[in-house]
């Protein structure tokens, strides 16, 4: 795969925040990013070069969009596997719509790690009732039930704590089959982001450390806070997946560290990730320019990290009130996705702040820095 010339146009599925980040990192790169969207003045519409308005299964909106660009990406999983099968007859499509499905289907990702060697929580799947009884059994209470589709930011699952739990969960998560999830006694969530070109390079970030509130990533730690060899095993794993994926692009995984000190995955997502968000700042090389790199036939530089980070979600309407305050806070570096409406649960943006290496405060340091973010969930 040669590299494309500066001047060429990057496909993007999707028009979201991830998208608009990506394009913003093309721009930088001298590429031009062609949009595939509904929302005409969504976030990445704001930064396009061009826009394609259409849904993500229209078979005449996917031809005018591929027509249009010289490579193809997507900024979240929520679209048509099959769309993406169509795009990938008339241009490159990376990551490839085989890895899309992989990550989209929790049996399927599961399925997956498993003849990759890669260790994973206990799981069943659950097709009819009366496997979820099987799966009470063999997994023990509590166990955690999920789609195996479209199930984000905490939605699409349930904690089944005893039998008088299993018939509701069952009735209410839809569709079926479902996934039924092993309890890891976790000592943190981790995750790496992975990047991959076409040559085979890989470049892997350092790993962060996640914590989330109601569901969602709230705050993010670089590097995490764990041994290094626990961190080295953490990058070797999304290595592995990557290879084993054959993957074109970046690959967000994420992880469990077990009480024993362990590693488990726990998924996997085939584009620039939130909690990788930190490296905006805090890396001469972020994860959107090693992305669009990656799937433009760039080479791959280094993921270096000079500043250690801490990456705080700004969730809306509460976060967003404070707004002015971030503004006038010298050390917080403000992203603001420009959407329109700061609905609950709804994110808005995010701020960086950074520290020197090996220089990562506290907890008490971490909420001082974030002045009046600090302690707000």
């Amino acid at each position: 795969m040669s590299a494309l010339a500066p001047g060429a146009v990057l496909g993007i599925v999707g028009g979201g925040q991830l998208g608009r980040m990506s394009a913003i990192a093309a721009a930088r790169l001298g590429y031009r990013a062609h949009i595939l969207t509904q929302d005409a003045d969504g976030p990445a519409a704001q930064v396009a070069h061009a826009l394609t308005l259409g849904r993500y299964d229209d078979h005449d909106a996917l031809r005018r969009f591929a027509d249009a660009v010289d490579v193809i990406t997507f900024e979240f999983e929520n679209i048509s596997a099959d769309g993406l099968d169509l795009l990938s007859s008339i241009r490159p499509v990376h990551p490839a719509g085989r890895i899309l499905r992989i990550s989209q289907d929790r049996i399927a990702e599961k399925t997956f790690m498993a003849e990759a060697g890669i260790p994973v929580a206990p799981w069943l799947a659950v097709h009819e009732r009366a496997d979820l009884d099987r799966a009470a059994e063999a997994l023990g209470y509590p166990f955690i039930l999920k789609t195996t589709r479209l199930g984000y930011d905490g939605k699409g699952q349930a904690r089944i704590h005893d039998a008088d739990g299993l018939a509701a969960a069952f009735d209410t998560l839809r569709p079926h089959p479902l996934v039924a999830e092993g309890m890891v006694h976790f000592a943190c969530e981790i995750s790496v982001m992975v990047a991959r070109n076409a040559q085979g390079d890989v470049s892997t970030f350092d790993v962060t450390e996640n914590r989330h509130s109601n569901g969602i990533l709230d705050i993010s730690f670089a590097p995490a806070r764990i041994p290094p060899d626990l961190a080295a095993q953490a990058r070797d794993l999304a290595r592995r997946i990557a290879v084993a994926l054959d993957l074109i692009g970046i690959l967000g995984v994420e992880m469990f560290v077990d009480r024993d000190g362990s590693l488990r995955v726990n998924e996997i997502a085939p584009r620039p990730h939130n909690s990788g968000h930190w490296t905006m700042n805090a890396c001469p090389v972020d994860q959107f320019e090693m992305h669009v790199r990656a799937v433009t036939g760039l080479p791959l530089p280094p993921a270096i990290r000079h500043s250690d980070a801490v990456m705080k979600n700004l969730i809306g309407p509460d976060d967003m009130a404070l707004w002015p305050r971030i503004m006038a806070t010298p050390r917080l570096l403000a992203h603001h996705y420009g959407k329109a409406e700061a609905r609950p649960g709804r994110k808005m943006g995010h701020v960086n702040v950074l520290f020197p290496q090996g220089g990562l405060p506290g907890e008490f340091g971490v909420e001082a820095a974030l002045g009046p973010l600090g302690g707000t969930r």
